[in-house]
């Protein structure tokens, strides 16, 4: 019991002390976000842009981190995807400054004079708020059947070796997380994703193209010989400047291309 009367009679000292030294509180500072709204249980109501206030001294230094601080403290109905917090699961994809990037790794631009202003995906069905729909992306994804394929196995019943050189040659490609950053950023997607297969799909599809351990590489080739699901890829390299994990699909688009003219 005097034990602890006395340390408490410690901490009130010390209390007393930081006041006579006059040392004010930290000062806020501010930092406007503006977020996409828009819900679907009220059709009627257009999207809007919503402004939120986080305190930078008091939050994460990352987006992500501002928006779940906003969700707890300010407005529970923000709507959002996110997991890992790790950029490896890739759930929080969204357009943040203007770019096609991950919540979890995009730091918050520490100059309280900017605005930072959040979007969902660009050129996608939104569900509500900053989630995106990507069944069709998915879709995509299943149709160039990612997953080892063989005809045969090996004769001692286990695992399918490989070298070190071919395993070397899935680096830049198996990182892959499927965000969609890459896809939704390209224009040739944006006007052709019922039938162009779009930057993640086909990086997506050279990582078993080239599997030296995958046995369907003529069935594969074959489903993306026409004119749409490969070949409406221009170029334009917006796919490489966004991607999250630093990884070339643009480069993987033109590998296919050559691979397939030189059969």
């Amino acid at each position: 019991m005097l034990g602890n009367l006395l340390k408490r009679n410690a901490a009130m000292s010390v209390f007393s002390r930081g006041l006579a030294t006059g040392v004010a509180p930290e000062a806020q500072k501010l930092k406007t976000f503006k977020i996409y709204r828009w819900n679907p249980d009220k059709p009627a109501e257009k999207p809007k842009l919503q402004d939120f206030q986080v305190d930078l001294n008091k939050c994460g230094p990352m987006v992500l981190d501002a928006l779940l601080k906003i969700k707890d403290e300010q407005d529970s109905t923000l709507t959002l995807r996110r997991s890992c917090r790790e950029g490896i699961c890739g759930s929080c994809a969204m357009n943040i400054g203007g770019r096609n990037t991950l919540a979890c790794l995009c730091k918050i631009d520490p100059d309280t004079s900017k605005q930072t202003k959040i979007y969902p995906l660009p050129h996608m069905y939104v569900i509500k708020d900053l989630v995106p729909d990507l069944t069709q992306f998915y879709k995509q994804y299943k149709s160039v059947q990612p997953y080892l394929q063989r005809t045969s196995v090996p004769e001692d019943g286990k695992e399918n070796l490989q070298s070190i050189a071919d395993r070397k040659k899935l680096d830049g490609l198996y990182e892959c997380i499927l965000c969609a950053c890459c896809s939704t950023s390209c224009p040739s997607y944006w006007w052709n994703q019922e039938q162009y297969l779009g930057p993640a799909v086909l990086m997506q599809a050279y990582r078993w193209l080239i599997d030296s351990r995958d046995q369907a590489s003529k069935v594969r080739k074959e489903m993306l010989q026409n004119s749409m699901s490969l070949y409406r890829c221009h170029t334009i390299m917006n796919c490489t400047r966004t991607c999250p994990k630093g990884l070339n699909p643009g480069l993987a688009i033109a590998e296919i291309k050559k691979s397939l003219a030189t059969d």
